[in-house]
């Protein structure tokens, strides 16, 4: 029983946070090399990792999507994904796909004269499941070395901790008060029948034949 109640919060815990790391805001310094435009198909177990804006993105194989390719800070290059979330989940309400898909061209710069630029964005980058996460927004930063704060994430993991601990305590007080005494109580039936049992048994083991 141990042995199922452990797998089952490894799990739960494992799950929600890598279910929070995808979802959260983050933000990378990077150096815009190039934008562009192509057609990806859309598989239907890598579905859930692109965005559906609208109820037409359900049905469709393939569509065109656009890409921006930077370099990261430590020199790592790193594409991203440009498009709208509309109201669906991830709950970005990202209508402005065009303005950024501007920004980011505008944004292009060489190796010899960069401009660095913190993205900021949502989801997982993996070749093999060729994934891209969603860039949010491109803001200029001074420079590479530049520190940014996850002031959004601290906040929102602070009320989901604090979430999680109320609701903790109380399910700690209410099993105090009314599940313990019950399942005591049947313990203490139990026991007392046990007994009960033991001291026939024992009775007729005493009585002379």
């Amino acid at each position: 029983m141990g042995y199922i109640k452990w797998t089952f919060w490894i799990t739960f815990w494992v799950l929600f946070l890598s279910f929070l790391h995808y979802t959260l805001p983050q933000r990378d310094i990077v150096r815009m090399v190039r934008v562009f435009e192509e057609r990806q198909d859309l598989n239907d177990w890598t579905r859930i990792f692109w965005s559906r804006p609208d109820d037409q993105s359900e049905t469709l194989i393939n569509r065109d999507v656009q890409f921006l390719q930077t370099v990261q800070a430590n020199g790592q290059p790193m594409v991203y994904r440009n498009e709208d979330t509309g109201g669906s989940w991830p709950p970005y309400f990202k209508f402005d796909t065009s303005n950024l898909f501007t920004e980011a061209a505008d944004a292009v710069s060489t190796r010899d004269d960069p401009e660095w630029y913190a993205i900021t964005h949502y989801g997982w980058r993996n070749e093999f499941l060729s994934i891209f996460p969603n860039a949010i927004a491109i803001n200029p930063v001074e420079g590479p070395d530049v520190r940014l704060i996850p002031w959004f994430n601290i906040a929102f993991l602070t009320v989901i901790a604090a979430v999680f601990w109320a609701v903790w305590v109380r399910w700690r007080r209410f099993r105090a008060r009314r599940i313990t005494p019950v399942v005591e109580g049947i313990e203490d039936s139990i026991d007392e029948r046990r007994a009960g049992v033991s001291r026939w048994f024992a009775s007729w083991r005493k009585k002379p034949r």
